[in-house]
């Protein structure tokens, strides 16, 4: 394992020289960035498939474009996000300007999950690049394959000193978090998102925090079903539901319980074929473990579809589990896996009700032709995002801010929220020479009451 804090120590003072405050030395490494994965896609999807099972398209789609894409739309707005915004300044400062300005923060620490080895370990380097800072990364332990090929692309762009890969287990997390960093960047899980703040504090170190939650997927008596089952089976088995805004449990109308239940069975086949276990287009559990707890949740319920598993391979079939009720262990934590557990409804308040018993959700999926009721479930509770009629795209949008709320996580990113997330906003009042009132200068005597009328005008 390197020297953690002398290698902190090197990004600190190449962050001091300056290099990494102009712009053009940004967008030239975001670009050098992107032109290194594009070389490197197929033994990024090679590695992905070896460690999750992902098929070359989930892989290409949900993790190499994600970051690309998001590369091209930065530096095609950077130049402008990064020029001091002019603000209107009151009387009160006559004669003055304002100006706000976004500056690097200096050395980050963006610790990626196992899900989306790639694309979430990488998608806030952008952010924290087109920034202007230096980055340190440390990937999942879990994803040995991707991980070792993270670090030979990151090595082989950058120099050590400006962007650096920590492999390693939970103890080399542990030592990067006693050290003191500019901000922290954590996308996992709401455990271990908390053992990070704490650390964060002891260095008063910002943090964002991307997490999880019980994400619910809603489906009304008025909704389209047969798309609704279309796009909540996709939502929920791509990356065989390890997708931290993949729908956690399905909320539906007592009405159209049976009719959507039977579409999304049909729907599973389509997509997988009569026997999952053999379609090139489903992934696997990451590991033993995951694979054990998932395994447990198949005795909360009735098994409507799915319910094979293979230890071996760690296959789990995409389950749809009915007759589940709200105290069963598979509704008492984030799932992170191909069940979805079904429960019905028949009134709008009582859907709400049983949604906020739960911890605030990462995402929220509602279906519906009505735009009253659509407007009143996007508006009802908390939740860090969503979307009517679909799952799970709106993390794709680069013109959307996406992160959680509460226990869900805090902090956003995309777009030009990543560049913010990693920047520090600075306020600027220049003041002109030419006029100095006395009033704001001791002695006081005799200014109070004036002060008080130019306050009311001012």
């Amino acid at each position: 394992m390197l020297d953690i804090p002398a290698q902190i120590k090197r990004q600190q003072i190449f962050f001091w020289s300056g290099k990494t405050h102009k712009v053009s030395f940004r967008i030239e490494a975001l670009q050098k960035l992107k032109r290194a994965i594009i070389a490197n896609e197929q033994e990024i999807c090679a590695a992905l498939a070896e460690d999750l099972g992902k098929p070359e398209l989930e892989a290409v789609i949900s993790e190499i474009a994600l970051v690309t894409r998001e590369i091209d739309f930065i530096c095609s707005h950077l130049r402008r996000w990064v020029k001091p915004r002019r603000v209107r300044t009151s009387l009160l400062n006559f004669p003055a300007r304002g100006s706000v300005r976004c500056e690097p923060l200096g050395v980050a620490l963006i610790i990626g999950p196992w899900n989306y080895p790639f694309q979430l370990l990488l998608s806030p380097l952008v952010g924290a690049m087109a920034a202007g800072n230096c980055a340190l990364l440390k990937p999942s332990e879990l994803t040995t394959r991707t991980t070792e090929v993270v670090g030979r692309i990151i090595a082989e762009t950058f120099a050590p000193e400006y962007v650096s890969v920590m492999q390693g287990g939970p103890e080399v997390a542990q030592a990067l978090l006693e050290e003191h960093f500019d901000i922290i960047f954590f996308t996992g899980s709401t455990r271990v998102g908390r053992l990070v703040t704490q650390a964060a504090a002891r260095h008063l170190t910002p943090v964002i925090l991307e997490l999880g939650g019980k994400s619910p997927a809603i489906v009304d008596a008025d909704a389209d079903l047969a798309m609704a089952a279309r796009r909540i089976v996709w939502g929920k088995f791509f990356n065989a539901g390890q997708t931290c805004v993949a729908p956690d449990y399905l909320l539906v109308h007592d009405t159209v319980k049976q009719e959507l239940l039977d579409r999304m069975t049909a729907r599973i086949a389509e997509c997988y074929g009569p026997d999952p276990q053999q379609s090139p287009d489903y992934a696997r559990i990451v590991n033993q473990a995951h694979f054990d707890r998932l395994a447990a949740y198949l005795a909360d319920g009735t098994i409507v579809a799915g319910g094979s598993l293979d230890r071996d391979t760690r296959y789990l079939a995409p389950t749809i589990l009915d007759g589940v009720a709200w105290q069963s262990p598979v509704m008492q934590e984030e799932i992170f896996g191909p069940i979805l557990p079904v429960i019905s409804f028949n009134d709008h308040d009582d859907a709400l009700e049983l949604i906020s018993r739960h911890p605030t959700p990462l995402a929220l999926y509602y279906f519906s032709r009505d735009a009253d009721k659509q407007r009143r479930f996007m508006t009802a509770g908390a939740f860090g995002g969503g979307c009517v009629n679909d799952t799970i795209i709106h993390l794709t949008e680069h013109h959307l801010p996406f992160g959680g709320v509460g226990s869900s996580g805090q902090g956003r990113y995309h777009g030009k929220a990543s560049f913010e997330a990693f920047s520090h906003v600075k306020s600027v009042l220049e003041r002109g020479t030419w006029l100095d009132p006395p009033l704001r200068y001791p002695p006081y005597a005799g200014k109070l009451k004036l002060l008080k009328t130019l306050f009311k005008w001012f």
